[in-house]
C-alpha cells in the first residue's frame, strides 16, 4: 500500500509518497504565489493550495496502481487564517503565519486582557503570528468580512476539507491559534468570547493520527482515486517535521532549517515556559512539545542567494567558506521580524561588522551562521530550564548542507543526526497516514521501524570555543539595535 504526506509549505506543496517500508516512492513540488500586499504583511490564496496540489498529486501518482493509495495525511504552516462563509467560499486571502499586522490586536491580549490570564487559556502568549490576533484584526479592519464568517481554518485543514468535506483540525496546529486550551485539548471558552466567535464557527478536533473520513465523490473524481481513501489529520509543520525525523521520546530535540527555524523538545507531560519564551503545543503522537519558532532560517539564505547575490548555486557558493569561528561579520537574520526569543515584529535584517575587505563569502558565512546563533537562542530557553541537550535531529532544505551542518554543531555544542529521509513535514505526514490506516499500531512504533539515523556531524572542541565568544557578541547586537528598529518601522 502508498501513503501520501503532504507538506503544505509558504512557497511550495510538497507531496510524498511512502511506500509501507518507508521507502519514498515519489517526491514532487508545486510553487504557487506569496503576496506582500504591505511591507510586514504576508498572504496567500487558499485555492492556489488546492490547485496546486491536486496538478502534484496528477504527477505524484503517476504510473503507480491508484487502488494501492491507503491514505493521505498532512503536514503545513500553521497559524495561518483561513476563513470561509456559509457557502464554504474562501473569504479573503489567508493571512499567514509570517504576517506582522497585529502588534495592536497582540498588545491589547497581552497587556489590556493579560498575558498571565491568555496564557493560562492556552498554554501561550499573543504573538503577531498566530491566529486569534488575526480574527480580532479583520474584525476591527474588515468587519463586513468577519460578520460572514462560518469556518475558520489552519492551511493545512483546507486541503483536508477539500478531501473530506469535513471542516476539521488536529490538536498540534490547533495548538498555535491562541484559541486552544492546549493541556486539555479542547477550544478554550474564554478565548472564543475575547475575540468574538463562536464555537460552530471552529473545526472538530482530532488526534494528528485520526482518521478525518474518505474522498468526497467530487475529490475522488477529480483525483482518479478510489473513494475509500483515507484522510487523516496530519499535523502542524513543526510536529509532522519532529514525526519524520523520530523527535518523539521525552528530552529529545530536534532544529528545522525550513523556512522558518524552529527548536523543537519532545516531552511526555504538559509544561509551560512561565516567560512564554518557547511555545507549549500539543505533539502529533498523542503528548506535548516546547517549540522555539525564528520566523526566517533558511528563507533567509534563499533571500541572499537569490535576490542579492542572484544565484541559485547554493553549494558553489559556500566551496569558499572555509575559516569558520573566525568571521567578523555578522547577520541579524529578522527578515519578518522575530518570535523567539525577542516577540518583536519591528525587528530587522540586518549586517554588522563589514569593513573594506569583507568578502562575498564572509558575508554569506554570516547568513548561515547568524540564523545558526537565533536558533541558539532558543535552545539556550529551554537549557536554561533544565532540559539536557547533547544531539539534535537536523531536518528542512538547509540541512542538505554538510557545512550549515557543520556549522550547527559547533554554535550549538550537540552532535546533529541526519536521518535517512530528508522529506521532514512531508515523511511524517507520510507516516501519520500509514498510522492512521492502522498500518502500525501507533506512531513511535512506526517511526522506530523507518527512521534511521545514517550520519552524525559532531562538534570540535577548538571551534566550539571559537563560537561561544562570537554568540556572545551576536547576542549583543540586538538589544543595541532594537530602539532604531522601532524608529525604522514608523
Amino acid at each position: 500500500m502508498y501513503y501520501v504526506g503532504v507538506d503544505l509549505g509558504t512557497s511550495s506543496v510538497k507531496l510524498v509518497l511512502m511506500e509501507e517500508n518507508g521507502e519514498i516512492k515519489n517526491i514532487v513540488a508545486k510553487e504557487y504565489p506569496l503576496y506582500f500586499p504591505k511591507p510586514g504583511w504576508s498572504e496567500q490564496k487558499p485555492e492556489d493550495w488546492w490547485e496546486q496540489f491536486v496538478i502534484g498529486m496528477k504527477e505524484l501518482l503517476a504510473g503507480v496502481d491508484h487502488s494501492q493509495v491507503d491514505g493521505i495525511s498532512f503536514g503545513g504552516q500553521m497559524h495561518g487564517l483561513v476563513i470561509l462563509d456559509g457557502d464554504d467560499a474562501v473569504l479573503r486571502p489567508a493571512i499567514l503565519w509570517n504576517d506582522g499586522r497585529t502588534q495592536e490586536e497582540c498588545d491589547y491580549l497581552n497587556i489590556t486582557v493579560g498575558r498571565g490570564k491568555i496564557s493560562s487559556y492556552t498554554a501561550n502568549m499573543a504573538l503577531t503570528g498566530f491566529t486569534a490576533p488575526k480574527l480580532l484584526w479583520v474584525k476591527k479592519h474588515e468587519p463586513e468580512i468577519f460578520a460572514k464568517i462560518a469556518k475558520i481554518m489552519l492551511p493545512k485543514d483546507y486541503l483536508a476539507y477539500r478531501l473530506s468535506g469535513v471542516h476539521c483540525t488536529d490538536v498540534s496546529d490547533a495548538s498555535g491559534m491562541l484559541l486552544f486550551d492546549v493541556k486539555n485539548k479542547c477550544w478554550s471558552k474564554e478565548m472564543l468570547e475575547i475575540v468574538g466567535i463562536r464555537r460552530e464557527q471552529l473545526a472538530q478536533i482530532f488526534e494528528s493520527y485520526g482518521v478525518v473520513g474518505t474522498l468526497t465523490e467530487a475529490a475522488a473524481k477529480e483525483l482518479d482515486l478510489p473513494r475509500g481513501v483515507r484522510v487523516i489529520a496530519g499535523a502542524g509543520d513543526n510536529a509532522a517535521g519532529a514525526v519524520g525525523t523520530g523527535t518523539l521520546e521525552h528530552g529529545m530535540c530536534s532544529v528545522s532549517l525550513g523556512t522558518s527555524g524552529t527548536v523543537f523538545i519532545a516531552t511526555d507531560e504538559f509544561a509551560v515556559d512561565d516567560a512564554n519564551a518557547m511555545h507549549s503545543f500539543a505533539h502529533a503522537n498523542g503528548k506535548y512539545h516546547f517549540l522555539g519558532c525564528m520566523l526566517s532560517a533558511a528563507s533567509a539564505n534563499k533571500w541572499w542567494m537569490d535576490e542579492i547575490i542572484g544565484t541559485k548555486d547554493y553549494p558553489k557558493e559556500q566551496e569558499g567558506i572555509t575559516a569558520l569561528g573566525d568571521n567578523q561579520v555578522f547577520f541579524l537574520p529578522y527578515l519578518m521580524g522575530e518570535r523567539t526569543p525577542h516577540n518583536n515584529p519591528n525587528a530587522r535584517g540586518t549586517f554588522v561588522g563589514m569593513t573594506m575587505d569583507t568578502t562575498r563569502a564572509d558575508m554569506t558565512q554570516a547568513v548561515l551562521e547568524g540564523v545558526t546563533f537565533a536558533l541558539r537562542d532558543a535552545l539556550e530557553i529551554a537549557r536554561s530550564f533544565g532540559v539536557k541537550i547533547e544531539r539534535v535531529r537536523l531536518n528542512g532544505g538547509g540541512a542538505k548542507s554538510p557545512l550549515w551542518c557543520r556549522i550547527v554543531a559547533n554554535i550549538m555544542d550537540v552532535k546533529v543526526d541526519k536521518i535517512n529521509s530528508a522529506e521532514g513535514p512531508g515523511f511524517g505526514a507520510a507516516i501519520l497516514a500509514a498510522v492512521g490506516c492502522g498500518k502500525f499500531a501507533s506512531v513511535e512504533e512506526a517511526a522506530g521501524k523507518l527512521i534511521k539515523v545514517v550520519e552524525t556531524t559532531e562538534q570540535d572542541a577548538a571551534l566550539v570555543a571559537k563560537y561561544e565568544e562570537k554568540y556572545q557578541t551576536f547576542r549583543k547586537i540586538y538589544p543595541a539595535l532594537a530602539p532604531v528598529y522601532d524608529e525604522i518601522v514608523k
